[in-house]
């Protein structure tokens, strides 16, 4: 073991005693939002902040699911994440693989209309126009489609292309691979942490994503898991089909804690398991080495 100083065990103890109250300070509103969702309307009006209730009731989470279409948000979002994501991260490969090529014919051109994307756009009515033209308005792939590559998710794998040794694809070639064999059986399992990356930026985008569908869409069943929640958040005066009959009134906060909740879980359930290539693959794709 290292022997320490004084001084620097009370440095270490004080930067550990900051890290665990910024912890909490993080943590708290979280927990706030769990309890006052399975808190009844009458505690949380006796005690105003709700930590550790004295009582539990999934009443609020009821009503989030059986009246506020959050089973069928719930498809179309898995939906709109599972099969966008993979999408995203296909058509990105197949853009960003022949641009980490400085041979390919035009290339500096390619690039400079990509980057050119990232400063500007066309505006949102002359995207509607061109939505409604090719036939997505109300379609559920109008959640995917115009957005299957992003500039800076392509920029950052064909950075992380480029630093790839040139002589792993040279001894393929030797072998007879061609391309496409190259880039699924070698360059695709060394690319892994930028893989996994901008695999989480794509899905925490779907998942996050609320606007377009409110542009585009028109149908209530095909309206996303944000949208819903966004209803949950504006509206003012629910009241639960069950508790109605009782004469009580669902307090319409716990109803919008349980559907930022609901909303909320899983991806965070999801985002540990690929955090740990987070910053190895943002730093790799995006320092030239």
């Amino acid at each position: 073991m290292i022997n320490m100083t004084f001084g620097e065990k009370v440095w270490q103890a004080a930067v550990y005693t900051i890290l665990i109250v910024l912890s909490l300070l993080c943590f708290l509103p979280f927990l706030y939002v769990v309890a006052v969702s399975v808190t009844s309307e009458s505690e949380v009006l006796r005690r105003g902040i709700v930590i550790i209730p004295e009582s539990f009731t999934f009443v609020a989470y009821k009503e989030v699911f059986i009246s506020h279409g959050i089973g069928q948000a719930y498809k179309i979002t898995l939906f709109r994440t599972i099969v966008g994501t993979a999408l995203n991260v296909m058509f990105t490969i197949m853009a960003a693989y022949p641009l980490s090529k400085k041979y390919l014919p035009g290339r500096s051109i390619f690039l400079i209309f990509i980057v050119f994307t990232m400063m500007f756009g066309g505006g949102l009515i002359p995207t509607y126009l061109l939505i409604r033209s090719l036939g997505l308005l109300n379609s559920p792939w109008v959640l995917i489609i115009p957005t299957l590559i992003s500039a800076f998710n392509l920029v950052i794998i064909k950075g992380f292309f480029e630093q790839l040794p040139a002589e792993i694809e040279e001894s393929a070639r030797v072998d007879g691979a061609s391309e496409l064999q190259s880039l699924w059986s070698i360059i695709l399992p060394l690319s892994m942490p930028v893989l996994a990356t901008v695999s989480l930026f794509y899905a925490v985008g779907h998942w996050n994503s609320y606007f377009d569908a409110i542009v585009y869409l028109n149908d209530a069943n095909l309206m996303p898991l944000q949208v819903v929640l966004r209803n949950i958040l504006l509206n003012v005066s629910i009241q639960s089909s069950e508790s109605m009959a009782n004469s009580a009134t669902v307090s319409k906060f716990a109803v919008q804690m349980a559907a930022v909740i609901v909303t909320t879980v899983p991806i965070l359930i999801v985002y540990p398991f690929m955090q740990k290539h987070f910053a190895k693959g943002v730093l790799m794709g995006s320092i030239k080495g």
